[in-house]
């Protein structure tokens, strides 16, 4: 019984730890010479912890908004990126919204 409950326990902290995966917004650092600016852009998502444990689209919600905002433009890329959270909260859930606005820009070929 007592190999079964380490087995057990092992197994249940393995689970924990394949959920706290997540993405990052890619950064990257341009000289103005090679970019034109599109103009302004923003997006949102919104990510959902079910029960305040079982995430639903929770973890890559910033680059889900930082791809739309830039898909709006017909962009490369962004500079000037700011990020707004809010949260709302249901009775078994708990919702984030994000917001990520700044300038779109479009990388210039090498030629």
């Amino acid at each position: 019984m007592n190999y079964l409950s380490k087995v057990v326990a092992i197994a249940l902290f393995g689970l924990v730890l394949a959920g706290c995966t997540g993405t990052a917004m890619k950064t990257q650092h341009y000289d103005s010479s090679q970019y034109t600016v599109l103009g302004h852009s923003e997006a949102t998502a919104t990510g959902m912890l079910l029960f305040g444990c079982i995430p639903i689209k929770q973890n890559n919600r910033f680059v889900r908004a930082q791809d739309a905002a830039i898909l709006a433009k017909g962009g490369d890329a962004m500079i000037n990126t700011q990020v707004q959270e809010n949260w709302f909260w249901a009775y078994v859930l708990t919702g984030y919204t994000t917001k990520v606005s700044g300038d779109v820009i479009k990388l210039n070929k090498v030629q």
